[in-house]
């Protein structure tokens, strides 16, 4: 068995955070989920994930017109510059503040960064230059603004670049020293100027601000009614203009005109080429209009939730659209009024994931009622079943045919045609209970159900619906249900796990339902049935792995995990990781195909892969490193206790913010609750990986966890 597997993709996430990217020829989008950065190609429908990671969320970056360097800063402002076309790391950068954007200018020499209230220019590093110490030089910092500065604009000639501010204001600087003159502030906006934009030739540039206002600069001389000076001021500016006849050039306001919107303005992208202006609004509303004329050209609306980020393809054609709430990305063609990609992962937490037989497909189920099929090959989901109306807690398919059957906490079990995409059976039990796993047989007749209301095992007949039997004999809640999936004898063995600290195997087609417990010393949180069905593992509570041979009912080995797994410590913990007992086990265990391996994960930062034939860990791959979550750390940083040995990070400090709207997303976190609230994504959940499972040919695992579904190969 081969253990050298990597990380090669992450599906169920398409979008956390930042802005998107387009590549200069307009065919690939780039966008940040979480601590990584996902690239869509949209031409030829593929999407993968470059392997690096950050330590905390990405919150911008950049690409040169080049398409050569991709540049990524996360929300502590440390900086990550990439070989965009080798895929490679090139260098590790800290900024120390916070980065609200950072953009290449257009001949790639330089990039803006806009840090707090000042604007800073760095160098891009050069392969003609000599090998350097340092890759990143800063050329010049740019003050004036006095507050945050929310965006910077490059000129086309990379000569000029304009910003704008929360002070209401949006300034133009030179990248030159001999256009220091240049430097303007561009006033009259009565909120936010959230963007600025120079047109196609220059010589005109328009801001935006946050409440629906578009002002139209133009450098112009100054009108004959504003000059209402002396005649000596006019004979002194006589001979001043005789050195310089531009004396009374300037940028004014040439028209002003207002979208008139209900909502917030959010975001806006400028084509200049084509003119054309595409704003986005905080209740999901975006319009298009075309400049200079202010003409409107489209007004549609993609939900009910915020429009974080727009952008816009180098010909003019695609829009790229990206909600933070919902962790929706949309790219939409506006001239034939269609969506070229739609992509959306899942709201809550996946509890569940199960290959195909054939191994193209993973199917997911997570706690928003919602199963989505996931292609591996293009890393695009295919359908979303929305049938359930509570959580979906587990997923099996059937051996033959493109059958698949999902567990739910609303009392039922359905069964999905995978051909036409559509529910077909629904299987119920005589109580209104919540199922909480499920195992089909390989023949895909019968397909049996446990629950965590009562201690039975319900078995239906997928041909009839019909509730064939209940098999009595757990004294605790049912943890999980397992089939073999070739098995030697003439009826397939179930094997079933318990909290009351038994396993079962139940021979489900003889006419007598006995089966003889296998007492353990701990509660089972799962069990795995080797694919001949000769031998079943289980994990328990206390942290180890217990093998027994089915025919005989012995033990054939013990495997203690607790040593193996990486745990870390949570923000709000007074205790060391090495004090804590949570996390010390595995909730999900597969074997591979030929059931010489086994892979296991839990609540916590690693997945461990066994050797089953010398009882080894062959290798542990690590989960995240995402320092956003709780339990990726080990330690905790010092700098971030306060003196009462309280986490600073957990003190509430919204009210300091000067935006309203930043100042109402305020945690609203349950004690004790691992998922998060369901009504705020500013939450700090946990890591942990919720089920793990080999691909039929045991080439690659899937694990879905609180990043998203993580693909190794």
């Amino acid at each position: 068995m081969k253990s050298d597997f990597q990380f090669s993709n992450l599906l169920g996430t398409v979008y956390r955070q930042g802005n998107l990217l387009f590549t200069e020829d307009g065919t690939k989008l780039i966008s940040p989920v979480g601590n990584r950065v996902t690239i869509f190609d949209l031409i030829k429908n593929r999407a993968y994930t470059l392997n690096y990671e950050h330590r905390k969320n990405i919150s911008c970056i950049a690409l040169n017109k080049q398409g050569t360097l991709l540049l990524s800063v996360d929300d502590d402002g440390r900086a990550i510059l990439v070989n965009f076309v080798a895929r490679t790391v090139l260098h590790h950068f800290n900024f120390k503040e916070k980065v609200r954007e950072v953009s290449f200018s257009p001949d790639g020499k330089h990039f803006a960064l806009a840090v707090g209230r000042f604007i800073q220019i760095w160098k891009t590093p050069d392969v003609t230059e000599d090998r350097q110490f340092a890759p990143f030089v800063r050329h010049r910092v740019y003050a004036g603004h006095y507050s945050d500065v929310l965006s910077v604009s490059w000129s086309h000639d990379s000569r000029f670049l304009v910003s704008t501010s929360k002070d209401l204001t949006a300034r133009i600087f030179s990248l030159h020293s001999e256009d220091k003159d240049v430097k303007m502030i561009l006033s009259g906006h009565r909120d936010y100027v959230v963007k600025a934009f120079f047109d196609k030739t220059q010589e005109m540039i328009y801001t935006i601000s946050r409440d629906g206002a578009i002002f139209r600069w133009e450098y112009t001389e100054r009108p004959d009614n504003e000059d209402d000076e002396d005649d000596e001021d006019e004979e002194n500016d006589k001979k001043d203009n005789n050195n310089n006849n531009n004396k009374d050039m300037n940028w004014r306001i040439i028209s002003k005109n207002f979208f008139f919107a209900d909502a917030k303005l959010k975001c806006a992208s400028f084509h200049a080429n084509s003119n054309l202006l595409i704003v986005g609004f905080n209740n999901g509303e975006f319009r298009l209009y075309e400049l200079p004329t202010f003409t409107m050209v489209q007004q549609l609306s993609m939900g009910q939730n915020a429009i974080n980020t727009i952008n816009i393809n180098s010909s003019g054609e695609w829009i790229a659209f990206g909600s933070k709430k919902l962790g929706q990305l949309l790219v939409y063609e506006w001239q034939s009024e269609s969506y070229i990609l739609k992509q959306q992962g899942h709201f809550d937490s996946m509890n569940s994931l199960a290959y195909s037989p054939d191994g193209s497909r993973i199917v997911t189920a997570s706690d928003d009622g919602k199963i989505k099929i996931w292609d591996i090959v293009s890393g695009f989901c295919l359908a979303t079943f929305e049938e359930h109306s509570s959580a979906v807690t587990d997923i099996a398919f059937a051996k033959r045919g493109q059958v698949m059957f999902s567990s739910s906490l609303d009392g039922t079990i359905k069964a999905w045609d995978l051909i036409r995409f559509r529910n077909f059976r629904t299987f119920t039990s005589t109580e209104r209970i919540q199922f909480s796993c499920l195992a089909v047989d390989p023949s895909g007749e019968i397909v049996c159900a446990g629950s965590l209301d009562d201690f039975k095992i319900h078995i239906w007949s997928v041909q009839t619906s019909q509730l064939l039997d209940q098999l009595s004999g757990h004294e605790g809640p049912v943890s999980n249900l397992s089939f073999g999936i070739e098995s030697t004898t003439s009826t397939p063995l179930l094997a079933s796990s318990s909290w009351d600290k038994t396993i079962r195997v139940w021979n489900i087609f003889n006419r007598t339902q006995e089966s003889e417990p296998f007492l353990l010393n701990s509660e089972c949180l799962t069990i795995a049935m080797r694919n001949d069905s000769k031998e079943v593992a289980v994990s328990l509570l206390d942290g180890s792995i217990v093998f027994f041979d089915v025919e005989s009912g012995k033990q054939n080995r013990l495997i203690e995990c607790k040593k193996d797994i990486l745990r870390g410590r949570f923000l709000e913990d007074r205790f060391n990781v090495k004090n804590s007992s949570r996390g010390l086990n595995f909730v999900s265990i597969s074997y591979s195909f030929d059931g010489l391996s086994l892979i296991a994960s839990g609540n916590n930062n690693s997945i461990c892969l066994y050797d089953l034939q010398n009882d080894v860990l062959l290798k542990r791959f690590i989960v995240s490193r995402n320092m956003t979550l709780n339990g990726t750390q080990e330690f905790l940083n010092s700098k971030q206790i306060g003196a009462n040995g309280l986490a600073l990070g957990l003190i509430d400090d919204d009210g300091e913010l000067s935006d309203l709207e930043d100042r109402l997303k305020v945690d609203k976190q349950l004690p004790g609750s691992n998922r998060g609230d369901l009504s705020a994504r500013v939450t700090r959940p946990e890591i942990r990986v919720m089920s793990i499972q080999f691909s039929p040919n045991s080439t690659s695992f899937a694990a879905a966890s609180t990043e998203g579904l993580l693909i190794y190969n």
